[in-house]
């Protein structure tokens, strides 16, 4: 690959004109998540698909997965902008397709369509930064992004609930603007980047490994279709355990194929000799299962046990917002005056570690600005881990591996969101029927009362929980409060090894210089030392 030349050192105002257009892909990808899985039953219900809507989901989340590290490993060789530009693409051209989709299975296709895009959307907005900004300045853009997240978070339930509600809008069902709220978004964000973007072209000669990639993604899709319908399917089933051989039979291949093509590979298992790289992406693996695995059931608690509307969810997650952009926009200003890092992600672990067991305590009768008080310790844990893990990769390996590194970080941390919000799931439904039977029986209520709970499934529909008398109401919401605790304490647990790699980690010192730039110095020196050896040779 040759070296490309460096740029001339952007302004702080050229550089957030640049950021404007990532942070819009970026946005993209992460309101998508949230505002689809507040309005899913709603579209379920008009796509006459509510036994088939996980497939939606699920469709989304595997192609956006496996692209991950496509996306880095090509735009390594390529270059990042027309990836960029693509990924986008794609995104609004699945966004107008799902806009358009008549069936609960178009919606899945095209759900998965715009997966292809999302999966470049957030690694690639990480990658082109880490091109332009040294790491150690890096961090005084880092809120951004963490704000995106936290954003999404809250506007998410807000526009997903309101677009729902709506019969039509402008004579078009009113969930289908869900999907075309993207277009003006992505326009803009393609505008801004093709622009204002500037980049110097990369040629290579090294071949990509598409079977590497399709051995990944045989190995991801069955881990990834086991956590979103294990639980349905039985997690001893013969098509569980036969998708998770499938699983392990690739992962061997696809290490065995990665060692064969060397630079070539998706994943080169050379950058798993920086410690750095191998301990923070487990890292990064952990830290995505303990935040969505407490995220996803955080929602379900706020509107099932406390009675909340999906719009007054979202604004009671904003201290989320909140502590994420208050610790992420901290952490920047400590890596750029003292050039370290190493600790802020280990008081970020500990951190949501504190929130995660003080969740575990909130109750039926927990007043919510206690909850949101948690929110603010969870955000702030968020906010001091997500960003550094992902320059410290950067900051470790070679320039020329910036796209592989930070697809990677999103790569393991994408998987372990997955993971950790189907245990998340899989306990809360697993022990909901328990807790309730033991609260209806403290209360004394009659056996037919607790035989008509012996499954979570008689809770398919919360609706119902509003119908039923007082006393059954109260044992219901109680036994459900006592399962979301299970939940958070379980997750909680996850944030320990996670911490402890966090103190292993080795630091490296942040460098003065952006990718390109590095990538230019490197290329020098080698340049300079060829010709130093070319002159000795002839004395």
């Amino acid at each position: 690959m040759t070296a490309p030349d460096a740029p001339a050192a952007l302004t702080h105002r050229q550089i957030m004109v640049i950021l404007s257009g990532l942070l819009l892909g970026m946005f993209l990808a992460a309101l998508d998540q949230t505002i689809v899985s507040t309005a899913m039953r709603t579209i379920a219900d008009e796509l006459n698909g509510q036994t088939a809507q996980a497939w939606v989901t699920t469709a989304y989340l595997i192609t956006s997965t496996i692209s991950t590290p496509l996306y880095g490993k090509l735009s390594d060789s390529y270059g990042r902008k027309p990836f960029y530009l693509f990924a986008i693409g794609i995104f609004l051209v699945g966004s107008v397709l799902c806009g358009l989709a008549q069936s609960i299975y178009e919606l899945a296709a095209y759900r998965a369509v715009q997966g292809l895009g999302a999966g470049g959307l957030m690694s690639l907005a990480f990658a082109i930064v880490g091109d332009l900004v040294p790491p150690r300045e890096r961090g005084r853009y880092q809120g951004w992004f963490m704000a995106v997240f936290g954003t999404s978070s809250v506007l998410g339930p807000v526009l997903g609930g309101s677009f729902a509600g709506q019969e039509t809008l402008l004579g078009v069902d009113g969930w289908r603007w869900i999907f075309y709220i993207n277009v003006p978004i992505g326009l803009l964000a393609l505008a801004v980047v093709s622009r204002r973007l500037s980049l110097p072209r990369r040629t290579s000669t090294t071949r990509v490994d598409y079977l590497g990639a399709a051995l990944l993604a045989a190995c991801i899709v069955p881990v990834l279709l086991v956590a979103e319908k294990g639980r349905e399917w039985g997690w001893a089933s013969a098509l569980t355990l036969g998708l998770v051989a499938l699983a392990a039979v690739s992962l061997v291949g696809f290490v065995l194929r990665e060692k064969a093509v060397g630079e070539a590979a998706i994943l080169p298992l050379r950058v798993f000799r920086s410690n750095v790289f191998s301990l923070t992406s487990v890292t990064s693996l952990l830290v995505g299962a303990g935040m969505f695995g407490g995220l996803v059931v955080l929602p379900l608690y706020l509107q099932i046990v406390r009675g909340s509307s999906p719009t007054e969810a979202g604004l009671q997650l904003i201290p989320l917002m909140v502590g994420i952009f208050a610790t992420s926009t901290l952490a920047g200003a400590v890596m750029m005056r003292t050039g370290r890092y190493k600790l802020l992600p280990t008081f970020g672990t500990a951190l949501m570690f504190v929130a995660l067991l003080l969740m575990s305590t909130l109750g039926v009768d927990t007043p919510i600005p206690l909850a949101m008080l948690y929110m603010v310790v969870m955000g702030a844990g968020l906010g001091l881990s997500m960003q550094t893990l992902v320059i410290s990769v950067q900051n470790a390996l070679p320039p020329k591996d910036m796209g592989v590194a930070t697809s990677s970080v999103t790569f393991f941390r994408s998987l372990g969101g997955t993971l950790g919000a189907a245990v998340s799931l899989a306990v809360l439904f697993g022990s909901l029927a328990g807790n309730i039977q033991s609260r209806a029986a403290a209360a004394g209520l009659p056996q037919e009362v607790r035989d008509r709970f012996a499954s979570a499934r008689a809770l398919d529909d919360s609706s119902v929980i509003a119908t039923l008398p007082d006393a059954v109401q109260a044992v219901v919401l109680q036994g459900f409060a006592d399962s979301t605790s299970t939940v958070f304490l379980t997750v909680a647990f996850l944030l320990v090894p996670a911490f402890v790699l966090t103190l292993l980690v080795e630091e490296i010192p942040l460098r003065a210089q952006g990718g390109i730039a590095a990538a230019q110095a490197e290329a020098g020196t080698e340049e300079r030392l060829s010709a130093s050896r070319a002159e000795s040779a002839v004395l």
